[in-house]
């Protein structure tokens, strides 16, 4: 490996968004060793099933709409 080019790889906390924490390593750079996460698995749309999908008509569907054929 090349000296000098690779960023420093540190011991941090991670604090998720319930409170938990847990401790690991990684390149970022945080002034108190903490990172804090807004979202993880239990308040996740995709985890947690509240995901909302909006149905888009195709192009096809719209030209018969905009011009009234079928």
């Amino acid at each position: 490996m090349k000296e000098g080019i690779h960023p420093d790889y540190n011991e941090i906390t991670v604090v998720m968004s319930d409170g938990t924490e847990f401790k690991t390593r990684s390149t970022i750079d945080t002034e108190d060793g903490t990172f804090h996460s807004e979202v993880d698995s239990k308040n996740h749309p995709f985890y947690t099933g509240n995901m909302n999908y909006q149905k888009k008509a195709g192009r096809i569907d719209r030209f018969k709409e905009r011009y009234g054929q079928d």
